[in-house]
């Protein structure tokens, strides 16, 4: 056995390799902050209240040469002859003289209602708002508008009033929750135009109340902050692949088989890489609805494998020979890993999967009387979810307790060795739990960014639409992860300080392993992960 490069590379080259590991990290933060702009863009516009006597399908424009006939307030003499369903709002994205760009990646759309209170007119508890939702596109300024989606959505309509019910208090606004509107996976054109219509008769939109008029928040990623993240991946993407290509050809020169941390190491890097794919270049020149998609299956992968990596780094050092190299022995761990990740796939295919032909539909705020609505998903799927994780990161801690437990029970006999082997299993030992201190680090920093994921996903669909994750968070977070996984990668890669290729060779090393009062005959990546299966063992 070669042993480790983290066991057999000198203290000074593994210093020097800690600094540059801490200089990227440093740099990775430093892009989002002074680089990068913030992720994200929020535009509020107001819709413009066009007149359509005929009731037709053409496309109203709020502004410009073919703009429609407008009704300023719902209070003029010429609104007042008006039938509510002659009336439709209609939204220009972007703003005059601006335009939308490809580096956009995605577009989000929030409603905001303003409805006045009338004693006559209140809105009604568990109400529901219909909503013919229709979105057209065009790349210049001359050309027709080419419908792209059309969907008849119902959106629970949930508003409170501050003060009393009564006469006095009439003209006064509700406060309604904003309303998930749609979600576009891609920003392949230039300009956009909704036209939407709130169709009225016996049944629909009863009691929603004197609504005078209706916001559109537009959310996009920054143009900017697309291309610093792209020039990130461009970047690691080369060096992890190189990386774990390199580790799995050290890995099979070995005269054994690979053991199961070995694989698990080998399965990070490839699930890093694959996050790292720089797709998104070909995605600014293609309309790739299904970006977004594709993109939380990176991040879910990465997720997955990292939570079923440090299960299986700790559990390794703890169980005894007859145990380990088994993944059968964490079944009910790694189980409960595949089945959140694949809980969080079927909710996401659930959604955004539908997004590819409908982007207006969302599981967030369906109709008043579903199974969702009763259970609030926003509040439970984010509540179960940061549960979930900290109960596993306190899980990790007690693991991580537990392996240092075990090597401090073995660190008693180091006294009764001689001089200098005591001084080289003091260091082996020292490095390893640096690295597992280092991963609980890694981990913290992953659950906090996993669940600050999932709230500013949360505020897109039910809430605060100014988004405040910032860039330099979310490039050190990426950062971060590419760099504990190539300094996992690279120090548990054998070491090419040892040969085998000769017989005597293989003796004389096999002699003096026996001879080790810490180890065993188990072959292993590690001095630590063999003192660890003894140490159980016993």
């Amino acid at each position: 056995m070669a042993g480790a490069i983290i066991e057999k590379m000198s203290t000074k080259k593994l210093v020097l390799f800690v600094f540059f590991i801490l200089l990227f990290q440093i740099f990775s933060i430093l892009v989002g902050a002074l680089i990068s702009p913030s992720p994200t863009t929020a535009i509020r516009y107001l819709a413009t209240k066009c007149i359509n006597f005929h009731r037709t399908r053409a496309w109203l424009m709020p502004w410009g040469s073919n703009r429609c006939q407008q009704v300023h307030s719902f209070d003029d003499p010429l609104a007042k002859t008006l039938d509510a369903n002659d009336i439709v709002f209609a939204v220009h994205v972007p703003l005059p003289n601006t335009e939308m760009s490809p580096w956009f990646q995605y577009m989000l759309a929030v409603l905001q209602f303003d409805i006045a209170f009338k004693m006559i007119n209140q809105i009604e508890d568990d109400v529901v708002i219909t909503i013919d939702a229709r979105l057209a596109y065009r790349d210049d300024m001359t050309s027709e508008w080419t419908t792209k989606f059309h969907s008849v959505e119902q959106r629970p309509l949930r508003c409170t009033f501050a003060v009393s019910k009564t006469y006095e208090n009439e003209g006064r606004f509700y406060h309604c929750d904003p309303i998930p509107f749609m979600e576009l996976g891609s920003v392949a054109h230039k300009y956009f135009l909704m036209n939407l219509r709130l169709p009225v008769n016996d049944t629909m939109n009863v009691g929603i109340g004197e609504i005078k008029d209706i916001h559109v928040v537009g959310i996009h990623q920054n143009g900017g902050f697309t291309k610093v993240w792209i020039s990130m991946k461009t970047v690691f993407s080369p060096w992890i692949s190189v990386a774990t290509v390199w580790y799995w050809y050290r890995i099979r020169l070995l005269a054994r088989p690979p053991v199961l941390l070995e694989k698990v190491i080998f399965a990070l890097g490839l699930s890093m890489a694959f996050l790292d794919m720089p797709v998104e270049w070909l995605s600014t020149g293609f309309e790739w609805t299904w970006m977004l998609l594709f993109e939380d299956a990176q991040q879910g992968a990465l997720y997955s494998i990292l939570f079923c990596f440090w299960i299986i780094f700790c559990g390794e050092h703890l169980m005894d020979q007859r145990q380990r190299n088994r993944l059968s022995a964490y079944w009910w761990q790694v189980g409960l890993v595949v089945f959140g990740s694949s809980v969080l796939l079927i909710f996401d295919l659930s959604e955004r999967g539908v997004h590819l032909n409908n982007p207006f539909y969302s599981v967030w705020a369906s109709e008043s009387r579903t199974f969702f609505s009763y259970l609030k998903p926003h509040i439970t799927f984010i509540s179960v979810a940061g549960i979930s994780v900290c109960l596993y990161f306190f899980s990790l801690c007690r693991m991580v307790y537990c392996v240092f437990r075990t090597i401090g029970g073995k660190m008693q006999q180091l006294p009764t060795m001689p001089e200098a082997r005591r001084l080289r299993y003091k260091g082996i030992i020292f490095r390893f739990k640096f690295l597992m201190l280092a991963t609980l680090t890694c981990a913290a920093l992953t659950i906090i960014f996993f669940i600050l994921n999932q709230v500013s996903e949360g505020h897109w669909h039910w809430g605060d639409y100014t988004l405040q994750v910032h860039s330099a968070f979310l490039t050190g977070i990426y950062g971060m992860w590419n760099l504990y996984v190539f300094t996992i990668i690279f120090l548990y890669a054998p070491s090419h300080k040892i040969q085998f290729s000769k017989p005597i060779a293989r003796d004389i090393y096999k002699s003096e392993s026996q001879e080790t009062q810490l180890t065993c005959g188990e072959q292993g990546p590690t001095e630590v992960y063999r003192i660890t299966g003894k140490v159980a063992e016993e």
